[in-house]
Order: C-alpha cells, then sequence, then structure tokens
C-alpha cells in the first residue's frame, strides 16, 4: 500500500522514479538517484515530528535484521524505520542464526526469503556480501556494511546533514579525518559527496591515509592544520581496531596529538563548520568531549537523520522490488 497524500509534508517520488530493488553501495548510484534518496529522506522526516510517528506505506511487508557484525545505531534505525513505516520486523545476529552451525549465507538468506522476507537488511564483515545476496535473491537487499567496502546508508545519512545544515552540497570543502584505509563510511562518503559535486580532502597518517586515494578524485593530506581553517565539514572516524592487522601508528596519544579535533583546532575552524561523527566516539581521542557535545557538532542529528533516510530507503527499493515481481492476483 503507498502512503496517501496526507503521509508526508512533501510530496513523494512518482511511482517508478527509482528502479533499484536493492541498495548495496553508492559507487553505482548516479548523482539524480543519491538526489532522489535524498529528498525521499526529507519528505519522510516529517514523520518523526507527529504525535503518532507511524505511516501506512510498508504494511503487510516483513523486513529481516541480518547482523553478522555487532551494531546499535545502525539496526535500531533500520528497526524504527521499518516500524514507522508499518512493517513487520525480525532480528537475527550471527550467534543466533544457523551461520554459527556452519550454514552458507546464500542459504541461511534463501531460507529467509522462502519464509517470505520482502527485505534483507545485511551487515557482514565480508566485503561484496550484500551485492552477492542481490544477485541471487529476489527479496530486496540492504547493504548495511559490508567490510572495509561501503556503508551506504551512513553516508547518504552524513549528505543528508550537510545539505540540511548548510543547504547544498556542490562546492562544498569537506574534510574526513582518520582511519580512511578501514573505512566503509569513507569510501561512501567520497563517492556520494563526489557525485554531489563537493571538494573532499582525506586527512590522517600516512599508513592510514595512503596516496593511492587520490585516483578516487580527492586530495589527501597528512597535515590536519592545513585544512582547519578552510573546510566546510570536518567528518571525524574513529580507528577501526577490529580491521587492523597490526599497528598503524605507535600511540593513541601520538595520533591524538597529531589528528585529533582538540578544543584549540575547534577554534580555529570557519564558524559555520560542521562537526560530524558516524559513531561510535572514542571521546578523547580524534575528538575532544566537549567538542563533541559542542553547538558546532551535528552528531546527534545525523542520528535523527539516519531513520528518515533508511525510511526512505526501505521504502524506494520495497516499491522497486514490487513492482519487478507483481503479487500473483496482478496481471
Amino acid at each position: 500500500m503507498s502512503p496517501s497524500p496526507s503521509t508526508t509534508a512533501h510530496s513523494l517520488p512518482p511511482a517508478g522514479a527509482w528502479t533499484r530493488k536493492d541498495l548495496v553501495g553508492i559507487e553505482n548510484l548516479s548523482p539524480q538517484e543519491i538526489t532522489l534518496l535524498l529528498d525521499t529522506a526529507a519528505a519522510f522526516k516529517e514523520v518523526g515530528t507527529r504525535e503518532i510517528k507511524k505511516v501506512p506505506a510498508l504494511r503487510g511487508k516483513t523486513l529481516v535484521n541480518f547482523f553478522v557484525e555487532a551494531s546499535t545505531r545502525t539496526r535500531t534505525s533500520f528497526e524504527l524505520a521499518a516500524f514507522r513505516l508499518s512493517a513487520d520486523v525480525v532480528n537475527i545476529s550471527a550467534s543466533g542464526s544457523s551461520l554459527s552451525k556452519g550454514e552458507t549465507l546464500k542459504d541461511t538468506a534463501k531460507n529467509l526469503e522462502a519464509l517470505h522476507a520482502d527485505m534483507i537488511v545485511l551487515r557482514h564483515s565480508s566485503a561484496g556480501a550484500s551485492q552477492f545476496l542481490a544477485e541471487r535473491l529476489q527479496s530486496s537487499i540492504i547493504n548495511a556494511g559490508d567490510g572495509a567496502h561501503e556503508h551506504p546508508t551512513q553516508a547518504l545519512l552524513d549528505t543528508f546533514t550537510i545539505r540540511e545544515k548548510l543547504g547544498r552540497i556542490q562546492g562544498l570543502h569537506v574534510a574526513i579525518v582518520g582511519d580512511i584505509l578501514f573505512s566503509r563510511v569513507a569510501r561512501s562518503n567520497i563517492h556520494a559527496l563526489l557525485k554531489l559535486g563537493a571538494r573532499v580532502t582525506l586527512v590522517g597518517p600516512s599508513t592510514l591515509v595512503p596516496r593511492t586515494f587520490e585516483k578516487l578524485g580527492v586530495t589527501v593530506t597528512h597535515d590536519l592544520q592545513s585544512v582547519l581553517a578552510e573546510a566546510d565539514v570536518f567528518n571525524l572516524l574513529r580507528i577501526q581496531h577490529e580491521r587492523q592487522r597490526k599497528e598503524y601508528f605507535p600511540s593513541l596519544g601520538e595520533y591524538t596529538a597529531l589528528f585529533g579535533l582538540t578544543k584549540a583546532r575547534a577554534e580555529q575552524l570557519k564558524p559555520s563548520a560542521l562537526i560530524m561523527h558516524p559513531g561510535p566516539i572514542n571521546r578523547g581521542v580524534e575528538i575532544d568531549s566537549d567538542i563533541a557535545d559542542s553547538s558546532r557538532s551535528v552528531i546527534l542529528d545525523q542520528v535523527t537523520n539516519g531513520l528518515a533516510v533508511r525510511m526512505a530507503v526501505l521504502y524506494l527499493c520495497s516499491t522497486a522490488a514490487h513492482h519487478k515481481h507483481p503479487s500473483p492476483s496482478q496481471p
């Protein structure tokens, strides 16, 4: 069932405007598709301001949150997004699934589809896991993070927040600071920001921000001081210790001394500059607590906007899947 005209404060995109049943990454999306997702999220954000925060857009649909890796914000955000769209939700972890008994990812997903799961939100440690399932299932597959590859909805909520706060993406200078090498958030953000016309600078130690990233069309620097006064957005990333097999810098203390956003460094930012972080935050490492909690921080806005973005993703992918695989009662 599609939302009624009163579902949101703004018009939703016309049927057929989005044609993908899956969202596995940002790299293959067009600027128009990214903008469509952001515009749809803007329409759905109004739902969160209501006394009854629910619309019937996905009534009768079932979503499975299949998180092979741990998550707080992303899993909860997808669950709430599905509830607000009136879908049914089932949460599964790796330890609670037959993966722990040796079943393959494909077989587990095929069984979920046989149980009439319309959408599967997958977080997995292996890059390409979501694409692998998307090519083999009729159910919609939403990538909630695959290894160090991509995290598309995080990039969408980040760009949504920037556009909401600064009014545009085109022409802005965005600095992404921290562990780029092992960050799926960084990769998805790079693709989204460049497609929408932003200038991107990657900042961090040479071991975590190699110059090979320049082939994507970004600038690489190992000197945080060089961008403090000129960037419009600072997106700070934590060190991905769980993906590293060796030490990439001498100590956390040295990392903070060179690349942490301290009070002194924050005073050098543009007055209008946004401070972002995808979470979880390592306070006192990549960012001082006072800065993370300051008025120029939009970290909690990112979390709020993630709900609207994920509502948009679920709605659009479910609508596209429905048109590709109509029910037997339809001609």
